[in-house]
């Protein structure tokens, strides 16, 4: 048999359930496929069926506001496929009357949609045979073929967008692209591939030099940045608080959260009171204190957070103060919503 034919073979016997399966609704699929870019399915899959349980269509999601669609993938990261995801949304409401495009070279003009995005979408939903490139391709193709160029490099992306398309099986394109990418997910993982009872371990590179565990390779990232978050946790004796929505571009843009001072290391309640002082001068507060002696660390791809939550109350009635109960009703990042959960008075 040949590559493609083994894979199509494993596919049927061993490809799970999922919802986006059991469609070819365009917007279905990329739904899927944006929630899944750098989120495990098993993480994915509660989202998915939020979004299609709350937008049917994407007549719905167009007309949903932002601030819900937020609050609808909260925890999920990467906040900017949420946002593009709702541009396209409109875009294909208002430009294609409702209609996903059909062609991979319509659908890669749409905002948030690679080359990747639109080669699935084009042969799941469309059998367009166009190959699919994502981590668990890159990864069966480097390890089957013993391909030691960067995955993230220009040459290595050439080279294996090229492999793919010479691999692929045209007229099962739908099945192949599903099956290729299942069987790196499941066969041919990152950690403890099962290579002993894998279909393709006879001609499989890295297995007969030994280099499972070296590939693919990548270039190495830019450095971690290193940030101190402090936020102002405001109470009043009606167990009101203050939010506020971050604007400019940048990490969860448009997302709320407590007022926010930042600051080169851990900072002392004198520097906090300094900051009160500067910016929220009108208000008596007392003492501020440290919520959280030992900063939390949330670590995101590109930065590390070092975290501390500072309570900060007034005997006073705080001017257009939020009430404690309604804050989960607006879109905030994971790192506050389990503050929130986790507060008592």
């Amino acid at each position: 048999m040949t590559f493609s034919q083994i894979i199509l073979k494993w596919y049927a016997e061993n490809k799970r359930e999922l919802p986006w399966r059991n469609t070819r609704d365009p917007y279905k699929i990329w739904l899927s496929e944006i929630m899944l870019q750098q989120t495990r399915v098993a993480q994915g899959l509660p989202y998915y069926e939020k979004f299609v349980s709350a937008f049917p269509t994407v007549h719905d999601l167009a007309k949903a506001s932002e601030e819900r669609v937020l609050k609808l993938w909260q925890g999920l990261g990467y906040y900017s496929r949420a946002r593009n995801m709702h541009a396209t949304a409109k875009m294909v409401v208002g430009s294609y009357n409702g209609k996903f495009p059909s062609t991979y070279k319509e659908l890669i003009k749409l905002k948030g949609v690679g080359d990747y995005t639109a080669s699935a979408i084009a042969s799941i939903s469309f059998d367009e045979p166009q190959p699919v490139v994502d981590g668990n391709v890159y990864r069966v193709l480097a390890r089957y073929f013993g391909v030691e160029l960067a995955i993230n490099s220009s040459e290595g992306i050439k080279h294996f967008k090229a492999l793919a398309r010479e691999l692929m099986n045209e007229d099962e394109i739908r099945d192949y692209n599903q099956g290729i990418m299942e069987f790196g997910a499941i066969q041919c993982a990152p950690k403890k591939p099962y290579c002993l009872h894998c279909p393709l371990n006879e001609g499989c590179m890295a297995l007969q030099k030994n280099l499972v565990n070296e590939l693919p390779k990548k270039l190495k990232k830019t450095k971690v940045k290193i940030k101190h978050f402090n936020y102002l946790v405001f109470l009043d004796g009606k167990k009101n608080t203050i939010l506020e929505q971050r604007t400019g571009r940048g990490i969860w843009q448009n997302l709320y959260q407590f007022p926010l001072i930042e600051s080169e290391g851990q900072v002392t309640s004198e520097v906090i009171e300094h900051g009160i002082s500067e910016s929220f001068d009108a208000i008596e507060v007392g003492k501020p204190y440290e919520y959280n002696q030992k900063p939390i660390v949330h670590k995101l791809s590109h930065q590390h957070l070092y975290t501390t939550f500072w309570i900060v109350r007034t005997d006073g009635l705080l001017d257009d103060g939020l009430a404690w109960e309604n804050l989960e009703k607006f879109p905030v990042p994971v790192l506050i919503a389990d503050f929130i959960k986790s507060f008592k008075f």
